[in-house]
């Protein structure tokens, strides 16, 4: 009866909602309905903090009229008794697709130029964009939210670097877009994914998007000043969108912090969609201030039962199986507010155990809810409206036998605008269980399921399953089986009525035709309630959580290390000053500086070394590095100048530590050598454990990465392409830039109003001397053009560096003042290295030139003392000064000379205290020390040896035990870890 009063309203409803009330009707009489509708006796969940028990929700017209204990109901109101039922705000997926087709690819082969007139000089910047043009309603995915609780949707165009406005949608199935469309313009939406409909090749990397994002904000303001002519479409709707909920879809918590930094440097506060693996840096998270919009895509536990593909996972998978369930738990115990999203999901069915696995982990339900109500419909400007049950609200809520959040819950219905969606039947008794009859002097066990939706049923006599098909209908179950001898094919037929309690009773009619009386008993089973009592003990128990260290990999600490007052006594000491070599000297260390180098020091306060027989240098630096960052190139045009590898430094590579191991201490992270003109340096200190940015020196010099050679030229460029094409166009390339940068330095030094132009703006501090240039070189012509170019524009190139026939010119490089930072014996390995030699560096140290050894490789930098040492060998470059070419010399070509590269009181402590002759094959680093901090120690290092295998076998055991209990796993996969070089490319980008 009140099914049938349902349809009947909602029939009479849908003439006043679904024609707006200025439209013509040519169907019938325009019809209006006034009645109310009144769900009473419920548990009304108004808010995540406010909860009416046996209170009643009163809605007309799609909205909350009313809620409370104590209504008075208008005459015309239709009552729904929901005694023993709760009602919830239905939820809010902020970042969807939904209703939006996938983007098609735009074809092959490399763009250098925008396809677009009238728009922004970048086709991956699309804020003109409206979802809306490409939104097609689809009621199957809608049914699919529905059943997980979700009535309203955020949804936005997923193609592009900055993707236009997004829109909210009501999942109303019985509605047009006229009423579903909440606000059509809610959100802008960004990305650092390029569009896959433009075949544009700029930008190819994270830090390029990083940087194109920067310029196209410097740009839209100086259009909004009315500083430019011509229309601009695109930066006339970025400026237009400005004020709505600006969403930047991240993915990990590495980018999330980088795109919170382009937001700042612009006065953006971005929402941003994370990773998962916020945890990981949960203050650096939470000192963006960001809203994080939440996936909770956890991974499954791997099947490990085989020993040997097991022993190939890394230590930070395995935790990220145990640790990603505690992220939305950590994020609220740390008051950073966030909203959950299915974004990222393979399967949308997958959202609600993945929600129970989160609470099970320590998430508390109100904090659940919040982040699927009130979260949402703040940022998206609609607490008035969305989020709760209060009057004025939409009626958007949910019909549940109980806690949304408790496994066992069923969800019924989910009201959106006042429509009723029917997820499971309320109606319908459920009868799920499992049951026991005798029949026929036979034993048999009865299990139901899906009563309520798909009733299916498993029946089993004597050990054995026989074929069972089931109907259950009204209050009566048809249940049609085969006897237990498989010889015959005969089948017993039962029917039998679900009124009496919570058993079944009624007929069984025998493959004779004999008729018995049924009777099946619903019994709780020892295992159900043995199952019952272990999920109350695990759910009152502390769920396990690997500990998180710094970074949160294999040996990564568990607190942080601090500078310590270090006194090593008795060393053999290696200054790199005018002091030289001293034996048995002892070294203070102290507030992360050389306090004291003498015989015979004492501090009451310091930890006492003895290093007899061993010695103590300062820290290596590799002038040349490509590790530590998550991009190394951006080669989508020219010249890169704008990008900076200070944007992409990951912080958890591993190569940080194996090269704390060989004792190095500073890097100097380059840009590639995709093109001529490449990005600024990062240079840092390898302090394992801190934060990205902690890496970065303080007031540390400008540099930027030039290159010349096959490489820029593409001489093994499949498409080859782009300008230049040949040594005499890379020479082009400097003098146009050059001549451009000089002409910006000049307007803005006039004190005109100017375009801001981050790439100008770095070649003019070359111009002007406040950055400095490493070049990649190999041919001796090239190497003398760009000193000429620089000459002709009036500075000096700094270093030049792989310079392996640097030996032919290295007279005229020491008239020009640039050092070289070469291989020791790497040659033959392409065309232009043909003519390398191993005595190169000492040639050029021989000549006057600054020389240092490179690595240019995460592997060949672990053992850079060994590299220094073949200058002996080749060359007889004296054991001092062959030392000096990873330390002082290095140092000085980095312009850091004042601060690291010897050992000399007041200089930074950055030291390493080696088992035996630094040059030596046989010498170990057993500390590696920056400013006062033991990063590295080879004692502490095989204890943490021990700690992963004991933490691996626990993680082990645990995913085992998931696997025994029935659920899914994933196969173990053998991952590479990438190394990247001068000519590696970023993949990160692509769509």
């Amino acid at each position: 009866m009140i099914k049938a009063y349902l349809r009947l309203l909602m029939l009479m409803c849908s003439f006043s909602l679904f024609a707006q009330d200025y439209f013509p009707s040519n169907s019938g009489v325009k019809s209006n309905n006034s009645n109310y509708m009144a769900f009473t006796n419920a548990k009304i969940y108004v808010s995540p903090t406010e909860v009416i028990t046996n209170g009643t929700l009163l809605i007309k017209d799609g909205k909350v009229v009313s809620v409370g204990k104590s209504i008075n109901l208008p005459k015309n109101t239709t009552k729904v008794d929901l005694s023993g039922k709760s009602i919830y705000p239905s939820f809010i997926d902020m970042h969807t697709t939904f209703g939006v087709a996938k983007p098609k690819r735009g074809g092959n082969g490399p763009q250098y130029g925008a396809s677009r007139s009238g728009f922004y000089w970048n086709d991956h910047i699309m804020p003109e964009q409206d979802v809306m043009a490409n939104f097609e309603y689809d009621a199957k995915s809608a049914s699919e939210l529905h059943k997980l609780g979700f009535g309203v949707v955020n949804t936005h165009y997923p193609d592009g670097i900055v993707r236009g406005t997004g829109a909210l949608i009501a999942l109303n199935n019985d509605a047009d877009n006229s009423l579903r469309v909440v606000d059509g313009e809610t959100t802008q939406n960004f990305s650092f994914r390029k569009s896959v409909k433009s075949r544009q090749s700029y930008p190819s990397s994270i830090m390029g998007s990083m940087a194109l994002l920067r310029q196209m904000y410097d740009d839209a303001k100086w259009y909004a000043a009315g500083n430019v002519d011509t229309k601009d479409l695109s930066l006339e709707a970025l400026n237009g969108n400005k004020n709505l909920l600006q969403i930047f879809e991240a993915g990990s918590r590495a980018n999330l912090l980088r795109a919170d930094k382009v937001g700042d440097a612009h006065n953006v506060q971005y929402a941003i969609v994370g990773g998962g693996d916020e945890y990981e840096r949960i203050n650096d998270v939470k000192a963006t201030n960001a809203t994080v919009i939440l996936p909770i895509d956890f991974q499954l536990a791997y099947d490990v039962e085989n020993p040997f593909l097991a022993s190939t996972l890394s230590l930070s998978d395995m935790r990220s199986w145990n640790q990603e369930p505690h992220n939305p738990r950590l994020l609220a115990e740390n008051g950073i507010q966030f909203a959950l999203t299915t974004h990222g999901l393979k399967s949308k069915k997958s959202f609600k155990s993945n929600l129970m696995k989160a609470i099970e982990s320590g998430l508390s339900k109100e904090k659940a809810l919040e982040a699927l109500t009130i979260v949402p419909a703040k940022l998206l400007g609609k607490s008035n409206v969305l989020g709760t049950l209060k009057p004025g609200s939409y009626a958007n809520f949910l019909i549940a036998s109980g806690d949304i959040f408790e496994k066992k819950t069923k969800l019924y219905e989910n009201w959106v605008q006042g429509m009723q969606h029917i997820i499971t039947n309320m109606n319908v008794k459920d009868i799920d269980g499992d049951y026991n009859f005798k029949l026929a002097g036979n034993d048999y066990k009865l299990n139901i399921t899906g009563s309520t939706s798909k009733t299916k049923a498993k029946l089993e006599s004597k050990d054995k399953s026989l074929g069972t098909k089931i109907s259950y209908s009204g209050d009566w179950v048809n249940l049609t089986f085969k006897t237990a001898d498989s010889t015959k094919k005969e089948f017993i037929r039962i029917a039998a009525n679900t009124a009496n309690g919570d058993n079944l009773s009624g007929k069984a009619i025998m493959p004779n035709g004999a008729e018995y009386n049924f009777f099946a008993n619903k019994e709780v089973s020892e295992a159900m309630a043995k199952k019952d009592k272990m999920d109350k003990k695990t759910s009152d128990d502390s769920p396990f959580m690997s500990p998180i260290t710094y970074p949160n990999l294999a040996y990564g600490f568990t607190k942080k290390p601090k500078a310590e007052t270090l006194l090593f006594k008795n060393a053999t000491v290696w200054t790199n000053e005018s002091e030289g070599i001293l034996e048995n000297t002892d070294v203070l260390i102290k507030n992360g500086k050389i306090a004291q180098i003498g015989k015979d020091l004492s501090d009451r306060s310091a930890k006492v070394i003895d290093a007899q027989g061993k010695h103590i240098t300062a820290g290596i630096i590799d002038e040349h590095s490509h590790i530590a960052a998550a991009s190394i190139n951006e080669g989508g045009h020219n010249s890169s100048a704008e990008v900076t590898i200070e944007d992409v430094i990951d912080d958890e590579d591993v190569d940080i530590y194996r090269n704390l191991a060989g004792g190095v201490t500073s890097i100097q992270i380059l840009h590639g050598s995709a093109n001529p003109i490449g990005g600024r340096s990062a240079i840092i200190k390898l302090k394992w454990g801190e934060s990205a940015n902690d890496y970065i020196y303080d007031n540390s010099p400008k540099f930027i990465k030039f290159a010349l050679g096959e490489n820029v030229k593409q001489s093994r460029s499949r498409v080859n392409s782009r300008f230049p094409q040949s040594r005499m166009g890379v020479e082009q390339v400097f003098v146009d830039y050059f001549s451009r940068a000089k002409a910006y330095d000049q307007a803005k030094k006039s004190g005109k109003p100017y375009r801001k132009d981050t790439e100008m703006e770095v070649l003019a501090e070359i111009l002007n001397g406040e950055r400095f240039i490493s070049c990649h070189s190999y041919v001796q012509s090239e190497i003398n053009m760009l000193m000429k170019v620089a000459e002709q524009f009036g500075f000096r190139v700094n270093t030049f560096t792989h310079i392996l026939e640097g030996y032919k010119v290295a007279d005229k490089m020491a008239e020009h003042g640039v050092g070289g930072s070469t291989f020791s014996d790497w040659w033959a390995y392409k065309y232009e290295v043909n003519d390398a030699i191993p005595f190169n560096a000492a040639i050029m140290h021989n000549a006057g030139v600054t020389v240092a050894i490179n690595s240019d490789d995460a592997e060949m930098s672990r053992r850079l003392n060994q590299e220094a040492a073949k200058s002996v060998k080749y060359g007889g470059v004296s054991e001092e000064d062959a030392l000096k070419f990873v330390t002082l010399n290095p140092a000085k070509l980095l312009h850091l000379d004042d601060r690291v590269g010897s050992l000399k009181v007041g200089k930074d402590a950055d030291v390493v205290l080696w088992s035996d002759h630094p040059l030596s094959i046989y010498a170990k680093a057993e500390k590696t020390i920056i400013e006062g901090v033991t990063y590295f120690d080879l004692e502490k290092d095989k204890q943490m040896r021990e700690a992963i295998k004991k933490e691996k076998s626990e993680l082990i055991n645990r995913m085992l035990q998931d696997k025994n209990k029935g659920l899914k796993t994933q196969p173990v996969k053998k991952k590479e870890k990438k190394l990247l070089h001068c000519d590696s490319m970023d993949n990160h980008i692509h769509n």
